[in-house]
């Protein structure tokens, strides 16, 4: 664990700790360890890339009769690597009534993962779809180039006349973009940001809507701002996360690096790396707290992570990756779910995972999940 946590073990060490992991379920001391490698990773941790599916097919059994991770924290060396087809969650202790999975007694319409997908409208209304394999150059006075699932604005360019742009995910989509003074943005899935096509004035400033990781360019003389709504969320150069989705109850802004100030009409809080400002819907309190950096920013490598999350919040992130609906016919259940999950899963086995580890049942029924009892 400690070489692969360094990043220097091999295939076989991978196999072999993985294999150790699913034999020994109840090593207190093993799950200890995992748990604290994944909480020390720093935020932009590179670990070793491997066929962690060929792992998986030899580790876990899949008979159709047995619960697909078994164990409270099943291969949860996978979740420190992010890998494609393992995951694990747990739940606070409580007496299970768990029964055989039902979704492994169906037949279901597998529903894929979120991929690489936006649209770029520009400032007189054209729209250009954008995707993981397409390559452009979007011409005019800025220089705009589409390739590797990312959009790329070059430096100002000639046109000086203030216009805007605005990138669009849609349920089920994420992309990355980088702005004209070089500051790169991750945008999550039904999110949407605009900005202008040059920052020639003394801030730069852009709209969120949905949820963004930035990486800002620092330029000292020209503050970054973010606006949400009423929010402003003002840097000069530092990483941070802004989740700010309608559906929520709060706007999140979580500092990874650096330093933000956040404002609220009258309320004004500077954050330090490792806290989140959190804005309340209801009554527009803006309060600050300790964050889970590791958490909030797991989308943007490719994971869901929990932390003593309900399921309804869970689905509503699973919702908008797989751009389904959700439908309850009863009260969700509301014990506490940790650990991880990866976004590259198809949706089956997401939800597997969230009944092998809680209460409720799931049915799928074209692009609604049905939560059962």
């Amino acid at each position: 664990m400690q070489r692969y946590t360094s990043s220097s073990c091999t295939r076989q060490e991978l196999e072999e700790l993985l294999a150790y992991i699913a034999a020994h379920p109840e090593d207190a001391a093993l799950q200890h360890f995992m748990e604290t490698a994944y909480r020390e990773l720093p935020a932009d941790a590179a670990l070793p890339e491997v066929d962690l599916e060929h792992v998986y097919r030899n580790i876990i059994s899949p008979s159709p009769a047995k619960r697909i991770f078994p164990i409270r924290y099943a291969a949860a060396a996978a979740i420190i690597a992010g890998a494609i087809a393992l995951a694990f969650l747990w739940r606070r202790p409580g007496p299970s009534t768990q029964t055989n999975l039902p979704l492994a007694q169906q037949t279901i319409n597998n529903i894929t993962p979120g991929a690489n997908k936006a649209v770029l409208t520009l400032a007189d209304g054209t729209t250009i779809t954008l995707d993981s394999s397409g390559r452009q150059v979007i011409g005019g006075n800025t220089h705009i180039t589409q390739q590797n699932g990312q959009l790329v604005y070059g430096a100002n360019g000639t046109d000086n006349r203030l216009q805007y742009h605005t990138l669009s995910t849609p349920r089920g989509g994420q992309f990355k973009l980088t702005l004209p003074d070089g500051t790169k943005v991750w945008l999550n899935s039904a999110s949407s940001i605009r900005y202008p096509t040059a920052f020639t004035g003394k801030d730069r400033i852009v709209e969120l809507q949905g949820q963004g990781y930035f990486e800002v360019a620092q330029q000292a003389n020209q503050p970054f701002k973010v606006m949400v709504n009423s929010m402003e969320v003002q840097v000069l150069g530092t990483s941070f996360d802004v989740m700010a989705y309608g559906d929520e109850a709060t706007v999140n802004t979580t500092l990874v690096a650096g330093s933000v100030q956040v404002k609220e009409g009258n309320a004004l809080r500077l954050l330090q790396p490792g806290q989140q400002a959190v804005l309340d819907h209801g009554n527009h309190a803006l309060t600050v707290q300790a964050a889970d950096v590791q958490k909030i920013i797991a989308w943007k490598n490719g994971l869901f992570v929990f932390n003593n999350m309900t399921l309804a919040a869970i689905l509503r992130e699973v919702a908008r990756w797989y751009d389904v609906d959700i439908v309850y016919t009863v009260t969700p259940s509301a014990e506490l779910y940790g650990g991880g999950i990866s976004r590259n899963l198809q949706l089956s086995g997401v939800l597997n995972l969230l009944e092998a580890s809680g209460f409720n049942h799931f049915k799928v029924e074209g692009r609604k999940i049905i939560v059962l009892p």
